[in-house]
């Protein structure tokens, strides 16, 4: 964590020293800005991007255009970003992903930490803990109760190896000494077919994809990633409550490639955190279940930080990587 947390502070003092760029805040923007999103268009990643980027377009007076660039997990999008000019005018859609790509993939042409600078928060999604209801557990201790007692039996999916959700599920393994034998799609649009039909039992979904199934009844929702309850599943309670110290979820947010000025990212960041007051862009993402992340660029880091120690943790419990 100190290497990381180093990395992040080096980021940012480039940030600051670099006052001298020819770019100024005053005339800041004078053209269009790119969002570059490292996924395809209509996923939580882009919907959230281009909610935001409406918004700011409003904000600042120029057209704010969203740019898919999908591929390697995000690392298409993010070695993109980082090999742009440090003007502001190219803008990073930063997500889980990118905290869990810092170990997941050992042999990378850039590092995160270090080329990136955070501007600031979007939104955070949690994951339901959903199970087919042939599964004769209506509780998470039941759950590992029953995985104990029948192990390499219970199949999880997931949006893909690597994916959040994948581990999201290695997590939960590490946590409670269970083995389930993990299951990729290709996203988790594709598990759900296998899912409601019973051939996997398990998936750490996010809330927007698997609400109506749980809701349905088609799966079981028997607890939910985040910190606390939510409050579209009233009475489903929180996997920490049984498992001690357990957290997962998907997060956004903006970045910014090293050397850009640091009146721009603050005046970035504060057209971004006034966007998360506003009740039209509040109200887009209650719809797509996702909680406002409101940060100053240096608690952004912050929380990077801790997330990529906690996605460290999973890649190397699941022993997989991406190279």
């Amino acid at each position: 964590m100190g290497i990381i947390s180093r990395a992040w502070g080096l980021g940012l003092a480039c940030a600051g020293v670099c006052l001298a760029a020819p770019v100024a805040a005053d005339d800041y923007p004078s053209r269009p800005i790119r969002l570059v999103v490292g996924f395809a268009a209509g996923g939580p990643t882009d919907i959230f991007a281009r909610v935001m980027g409406q918004h700011l377009a409003q904000r600042l007076g120029q057209q704010v255009i969203v740019e898919n660039r999908p591929g390697g997990g995000g690392n298409t999008a993010t070695e993109a970003v980082i090999s742009a000019a440090p003007d502001g005018y190219t803008v990073l859609v930063v997500a889980t992903a990118n905290a869990i790509n810092t170990s997941f993939y050992r042999k990378l042409p850039f590092d995160f930490m270090r080329d990136i600078v955070p501007v600031a928060g979007l939104a955070r999604i949690s994951y339901v803990m959903a199970l087919h209801p042939s599964v004769p557990a209506k509780t998470v201790a039941e759950f590992i109760a029953y995985a104990k007692a029948n192990p390499g039996q219970i199949n999880f999916a997931s949006g893909g190896v690597g994916s959040s959700n994948h581990l999201a599920g290695e997590l939960f393994k590490a946590n409670t000494g269970i083995n389930i034998v993990h299951v990729p799609y290709r996203g988790n649009a594709a598990a759900y077919a296998d899912l409601i039909s019973g051939r996997i039992q398990l998936i750490f979904a996010d809330i927007g994809s698997s609400l109506a199934h749980v809701k349905s009844g088609a799966l079981r929702g028997v607890a939910v990633t985040s910190r606390s309850p939510l409050p579209s599943l009233p009475g489903v309670p929180t996997v920490a409550e049984t498992v001690p110290g357990y957290e997962a979820s998907a997060w956004y947010g903006f970045g910014v490639p090293k050397a850009t000025p640091r009146e721009i990212v603050e005046k970035l960041n504060r057209e971004v955190n006034e966007g998360l007051k506003d009740p039209a862009v509040l109200a887009r993402f209650r719809e797509l279940e996702g909680e406002p992340l409101v940060f100053a660029p240096g608690e952004f880091a912050s929380f990077m930080t801790a997330e990529a120690k906690r996605w460290g943790h999973a890649v190397e419990a699941s022993g997989v990587r991406g190279d």
